[in-house]
């Protein structure tokens, strides 16, 4: 089974690594062995995880830009001639009532949650196509498929929402050249984007008490979903939403 879920030797890029979700993916597949090229828009930040997990190539990059979506990919080629699997992580709301969201803003959080994660996605696709195969991993999120109240974030749901389906057209457009592309849709996680929560008794609470497991998740949770969507594991599965939310779904 050890070799099934294995990803040792392979080309992963993973976007959004400054911090949370997307440093841990970064951090759990250079552990396992991969070549990992991590992109985020914060230099610093990438700084850290390169000195802490030597071998990693930073990029520093914005999903709302095309021409640095186009830089990730071909960094990755030019390092290590191939890219295996993307995990396509950044992403970013902003918490209004959708009554005062500006349409600015909204935009803003399309633009690098659905429209970036399309064009990484489809970059990606290009040099995995050629090279026979890979696994995109498009991280969404419960908020995909559910409301977020009482929290207002129409602009984040509605991207989710978008991931979520795009995810399964995107495996059946590119099933047959070997590209299989599946969603990981985590419930609350720390991170943050989750960090008022945290520091809110009362919507800490609200969390705690809709999940069923009674708590937020741990972020090592998340990483035999991510193995296994990543590698051939789940050699067979494409177009699939992978749910990690202890139950909050399911209520």
């Amino acid at each position: 089974m050890s070799t099934t879920f294995s990803v040792a030797g392979r080309v992963a890029i993973v976007t959004g690594t400054s911090s949370g979700l997307g440093r841990r993916f970064a951090e759990l597949l250079h552990g396992e062995g991969a070549h990992v090229v991590a992109a985020a828009r914060r230099t610093d930040r990438l700084e850290q995880l390169v000195a802490e997990c030597p071998g990693v190539v930073a990029v520093t990059a914005d999903l709302a830009d095309g021409a640095d979506i186009q830089r990730i990919v071909a960094t990755a080629v030019e390092q290590f001639g191939r890219v295996d699997i993307l995990v396509n992580n950044a992403g970013f709301g902003i918490p209004a009532p959708a009554i005062d969201e500006s349409l600015d803003d909204f935009r803003a959080v399309m633009e690098v949650n659905l429209v970036g994660l399309f064009d990484l996605a489809r970059t990606a696709a290009r040099v995995m196509i050629e090279q026979g195969g890979g696994s995109i991993v498009n991280v969404s999120s419960i908020l995909g498929s559910v409301a977020s109240m009482p929290i207002p974030a129409a602009g984040y749901c509605a991207s989710k929402g978008a991931v979520t389906n795009l995810t399964r057209e995107l495996a059946c457009q590119w099933a047959r050249k070997g590209v299989r592309v599946n969603a990981l849709a985590p419930g609350y996680f720390p991170s943050e984007t989750t960090a008022p929560l945290l520091d809110d008794p009362g919507a800490l609470g609200h969390v705690t008490r809709n999940t069923p497991m009674g708590r937020m998740g741990e972020p090592h949770e998340l990483d035999g979903a991510l193995l296994f969507l990543a590698s051939d594991a789940s050699s067979f599965c494409t177009g699939h939403v992978l749910v990690v939310d202890g139950g909050w779904t399911a209520r």
